[in-house]
């Protein structure tokens, strides 16, 4: 059977049941079924010939047989052919004698055959890009299906400690367990552009005719907005109106450089021993770029430097770490030299000391109604998310001094 009385035949089967609609018996389901293995199959052999032509589209000399009689059979059939593959064909070999100068059609000069070559496109889309967050990973993540206020209780009792109480003495009575608490709620972060809450404008006509998947392009875009206004607020967020940061201003630093702008060695050394060691052993660094590059070139009288370089496995990159603890990088982090008692420098256990709850999945809401008058649709994302401390006792911060 043909793929068009295969096609019919499964019509009737349709029409024979009552229509679309209508329920099919075991016996007709299963003849349908034997039709679709007969229609891919006359489909498949469809798709095979016609490449195979395809690859006999070169013809024989004139005069002989052709190795495929739809190949074409004039001289004017095998330039064309040749315009379409670039290769050579025996159609067009063979008709200048031996020696003799021809003219080459060439798509460098539009007259000369140029015009009837079409331009390409490289299926590639070059984004620029810039490293954000770093922090966001090492924290400890909550979701949750909804928004509504999330509190759980916090105990700091390592200042109370046992005691002795003689034989058959009353035992004292100790102090109360002092209870604090963390406040989690539900920041709405959107993928408006900076200075208008604005939704993402998009001509149909670029939907259509675009060589890339524009919707899948945006959506990720959005997203990647909402990633880089929430990483500055999970490291300085002020907790008025957004999420309070690690390094929040309002917080204590733990210690000062011994000269300003200036990270050395015994800087480095005391904030890392100012840490408990119930924390030390998941402990990180977390600093911006420049101050990781300030850190890389301090060197002793010799000139050998502090962070030397080591690699993760054979042949692996170079590994982040810093008095053998890693190192996180987040821009979000303020410069060394800003500013006084600018806190430059977090080291701790940032899973313990950090959370962000995240409600739901990041929605791309998709509107072709109100822009529909121009042509035009709009794409607009946001998610809902918090972050605050949870153990400020976790993690030690180094500022510059004044």
């Amino acid at each position: 059977m043909t793929v068009e009385e295969i096609l019919a035949a499964l019509q009737a089967i349709i029409d024979n049941a009552g229509g679309e609609d209508a329920p099919l018996t075991e016996e007709q389901a299963a003849a349908y079924e034997a039709l679709e293995v007969q229609l891919a199959a006359a489909q498949r052999g469809q798709a095979i010939r016609a490449r195979n032509a395809a690859y006999h589209v070169v013809t024989n000399r004139p005069g002989q047989a052709r190795r495929n009689p739809s190949a074409p059979s004039s001289i004017m059939d095998g330039f064309t052919a040749y315009l379409r593959t670039g290769q050579p064909n025996a159609d067009i070999s063979g008709l200048a004698a031996p020696g003799e100068v021809r003219n080459a059609q060439g798509e460098g000069s539009s007259t000369a055959g140029g015009y009837t070559v079409p331009g390409e496109f490289r299926e590639k889309m070059i984004e620029v890009r810039k490293a954000f967050g770093g922090f966001e990973a090492e924290v400890e993540t909550l979701n949750t299906s909804n928004g509504r206020p999330l509190e759980y209780p916090t105990n700091d009792d390592t200042a109370n400690v046992g005691d002795i109480t003689a034989e058959s003495a009353a035992v004292a009575s100790g102090n109360d367990l002092v209870f604090g608490q963390v406040n989690l709620g539900a920041y709405k972060y959107t993928s408006a552009g900076t200075g208008a809450n604005l939704p993402v404008r998009v001509p149909v006509e670029l939907i259509d005719d675009a060589f890339f998947d524009i919707t899948g392009f945006l959506a990720r875009k959005l997203t990647q907005r909402i990633k880089r206004k929430q990483a500055p607020h999970w490291i300085t967020g002020t907790g008025v109106g957004q999420p309070k940061g690690v390094i929040a201003a309002s917080l204590t630093a733990d210690r000062d450089l011994d000269t300003a702008d200036t990270p050395d060695y015994e800087d480095l050394v005391e904030t890392q021993d100012l840490l408990d060691e119930e924390y030390d052993g998941n402990a990180k660094w977390l600093m911006r770029k420049s101050t990781w590059t300030m850190i890389r070139l301090i060197v002793d009288l010799n000139g050998r430097p502090l962070v030397q370089s080591s690699t993760e496995g054979i042949a692996g990159r170079p590994a982040r770490t810093l008095l053998d603890r890693p190192v996180i990088i987040d821009e979000a982090m303020p410069v060394l030299s800003s500013a006084a008692d600018t806190f430059a420098i977090a080291y701790g256990d940032f899973r313990e000391s950090y959370i962000i709850r995240r409600i739901g999945d990041t929605v791309v809401f998709v509107n072709p109604y109100s822009r529909a008058s121009n042509g035009e649709i709009e794409y607009h994302a946001w998610e809902r998310a918090d972050g605050n401390i949870q153990n400020r006792s976790s993690y030690i911060i180094l500022q510059n001094n004044t």
